[in-house]
C-alpha cells in the first residue's frame, strides 16, 4: 500500500500504479537473489491489507526462523513508511527510520510512492521487491525448503488455474474496488465503483454458499487475499470508503466466511484493528480532515460460532494449524476481538 492515493482518471475513477519493483527471490536465484535463510527481511505494517496477507502466509508456512519481519507504524507522513513502533523509531536490523531509505539504496531518489510489504536484503539494505501479489506466491514456491512440518499448501498445483482466475477477480473488483469507492473523483465515478464491488461481493456470496472456501476443500492464497480486505470490511471501508449498501454482518455468507477464517490460526491473531482504523483515518485526510478515528465497530461479535464447519473441507488440507504467535510478533489483546 501507497502512502498516497495512486490517481484518478479525468472521469474521477481511481487508478492504482501497479508498477512495483518486481525482483524475485527465488531457489535457484536468478535474478541475483537467491533464497537463504536471514538475508532478509520483511517489512510490513499491519493496517496494510496487501502486507496483512504476507505476514498471513509468512505464519502459515512457519517462516519465522527464515525471514525476520519489521512492523512500520500505523501512520506515517508524506515521505515514507516509518518504524515507529521500536525504540527511538529505528528498525533495530535495518537501522533505518524510513522506510523510503531503502527504496533510495535500491533506486536512487526512487520515483514513486513507498510501499509496504516491502522485502529488504539486509546486508546491503536496499529493497529487493514490493511485488506484493507476487511475494506470497512465492513463500509458496520457492521457500519451501524453509516451511515448517505440516505446512498447508497455499497453492496447489492442481488448483493453481483456478485461484489464479479467482484471485485476479477479488483483486480487481474486491480487494481494488473498495479504493475506487473510497478515492472517486466524481459521484459518477463513485456509483461506478460501487456497483461494482457490490455485484462482486454477491458473487462471493453465491459461490461460498455451499463450500467453505474458494477454492478446492482447503485454505488457499485466494482465502489470503480476500479475508483481509473482509476484516477491514465494517471497521473502514464500510463508512470511511462509503461502501455502504450493506456492513459485512449483515451478509450471512461472506460474514460466516469470514469470521471462519479469523478464527483460524494465521487471521485474526495477525489483524490489528487498532492499527487498522489509525492507518485509514488518520492518514487519509483528504477524506478525514479531522482525523477523528471511530470507537466502533463492536469487534466481539468475530468470535461468535459461524456454522462453516457443516460444509466439510479441511483448513490445512494434509498439513496442521501453526503455533501460537511469537511474543513479539502478538498483536495487543485491546486491538483485537479476543
Amino acid at each position: 500500500m501507497s502512502y498516497v492515493a495512486d490517481s484518478s482518471t479525468a472521469d474521477g475513477d481511481f487508478t492504482r500504479d501497479t508498477a512495483y519493483i518486481d525482483t524475485r527471490i527465488t531457489a535457484d536465484g536468478r535474478d541475483g537473489y537467491p533464497v537463504e535463510p536471514g538475508r532478509y527481511r520483511l517489512v510490513v505494517a499491519r493496517a496494510c491489507p496487501w502486507a496483512n496477507r504476507t505476514i498471513i502466509v509468512r505464519r502459515l508456512l512457519g517462516l519465522e526462523d527464515a525471514l525476520s519481519i519489521g512492523f512500520c507504524g500505523p501512520t506515517h507522513d508524506e515521505r515514507s513508511w516509518t518504524f515507529d513502533l521500536d525504540p527511538e523509531g529505528v528498525d533495530p536490523v535495518l537501522g533505518i527510520h524510513y522506510l523510503r531509505d531503502a527504496y533510495n539504496k535500491r533506486i536512487p531518489d526512487y520515483p514513486k510512492g513507498v510501499t509496504v510489504p516491502a522485502v529488504v536484503d539486509v546486508a546491503r539494505g536496499q529493497v529487493v521487491t514490493n511485488d506484493f501479489a507476487q511475494i506470497t506466491l512465492d513463500f509458496s514456491t520457492e521457500w519451501t525448503a524453509y516451511h515448517r512440518d505440516g505446512a498447508p499448501q497455499l497453492y496447489p498445483e492442481r488448483w493453481r488455474a483456478e485461484i489464479d482466475e479467482v484471485s485476479q477477480r477479488v483483486y480487481t473488483e474486491i480487494n481494488n474496488g473498495v479504493y475506487r469507492c473510497g478515492f472517486a473523483g466524481s459521484q459518477k465515478a463513485y456509483e461506478r465503483a460501487y456497483d461494482r464491488l457490490f455485484t462482486a461481493l454477491d458473487w462471493l456470496s453465491e459461490r461460498l454458499a455451499d463450500q467453505r472456501y474458494l477454492v478446492g476443500d482447503t485454505i488457499t492464497e485466494a482465502d489470503v487475499r480476500l479475508f483481509t480486505t473482509l476484516a477491514r470490511f465494517d471497521a473502514v471501508y464500510h463508512g470511511h470508503f462509503k461502501a455502504n449498501r450493506s456492513k459485512l454482518a449483515e451478509m450471512p455468507v461472506l460474514w460466516a466466511y469470514a469470521r471462519d477464517l479469523f478464527q483460524t490460526p494465521g487471521f485474526g491473531d495477525t489483524t490489528d484493528f487498532v492499527q487498522i482504523k489509525q492507518h485509514y483515518y488518520i492518514v487519509h485526510t483528504d477524506i478525514n480532515p479531522t482525523r477523528v478515528v471511530p470507537k466502533g465497530p463492536d469487534l466481539a461479535n468475530w468470535l461468535t460460532p459461524h456454522g462453516r464447519e457443516s460444509l466439510g473441507g479441511r483448513p490445512f488440507g494434509d498439513g496442521t494449524p501453526p503455533g501460537p504467535p511469537r511474543e513479539a510478533e502478538r498483536v495487543p489483546a485491546a486491538h483485537s476481538a479476543g
